[in-house]
């Protein structure tokens, strides 16, 4: 285990290796179904709003944000994967008009005004408030969990800049000690924590493995 942390805390991904995985199609963390844990706890994050703004990071084609688009939210992600995006809407059977984002050379929106479904292909650092504005809401599946550790405090202060006051951010984790970093913006709530133990972890030679579930808010100035 100690060996495996180490692994995970020296690790350095760029870009374009994520770019490889979709060209190859190796994207088991893909779901094909509505994440549970978004379902189970979408009054909470909602908290009685109607036509939330939702960010989605490293959005993949993610269906969460069908989902959120068919009840009157509007959605925007950031994805570097072209494919990735393309793939969202082809296969939701949804057109999509394309263009360049000034503020961000080399970048591309792909959007569908019907559904209000914004995604940006661009470096996620690139991405800001200036941008896109704020969001009353931001479903984090796996984000947090696929940057490199290094950018944790950078990606930390990117998704507070995105929050509005009101915003609630669900975070889903596979790991995460308090001690290390208790946050000093916003407050904390664990939600759900539930077994997701499968073959496969087993087959990594894991024994344990739990996925949770947080609801993050600004701290009341």
């Amino acid at each position: 285990i100690t060996s495996m942390f180490g692994q995970q805390a020296d690790r350095v991904m760029a870009l374009g290796e994520w770019e490889e995985y979709w060209q190859r199609n190796e994207i088991g963390f893909h779901q094909p179904q509505v994440h549970k844990i978004l379902k189970n706890n979408i009054d909470k994050v909602l908290n009685g709003r109607k036509g939330v703004r939702f960010f989605f990071p490293l959005c993949g084609k993610a269906v969460d944000m069908k989902w959120l688009a068919d009840m009157g939210h509007s959605v925007v992600g950031v994805e570097i994967s072209e494919k990735a995006i393309r793939q969202f809407f082809e296969e939701n059977n949804m057109t999509y008009t394309e263009e360049p984002v000034p503020a961000i050379p080399g970048a591309k929106v792909y959007k569908n005004s019907e559904k209000n479904i914004s995604l940006y292909q661009c470096d996620l650092y690139a991405f800001s408030s200036s941008i896109d504005g704020h969001f009353g809401a931001i479903w984090d599946r796996g984000s947090l969990v696929a940057i490199n550790p290094a950018d944790r405090e950078k990606y930390a202060a990117l998704i507070i800049s995105l929050m509005a006051k009101d915003c609630r951010y669900l975070l889903e984790t596979l790991l995460y000690n308090p001690d290390l970093y208790e946050g000093t913006d916003c407050d904390a709530d664990l939600l759900q924590s539930v077994d997701a133990m499968t073959d496969l972890q087993r087959q990594w030679g894991l024994d344990k493995f739990t996925q949770n579930a947080h609801l993050i808010t600004p701290k009341s100035s």
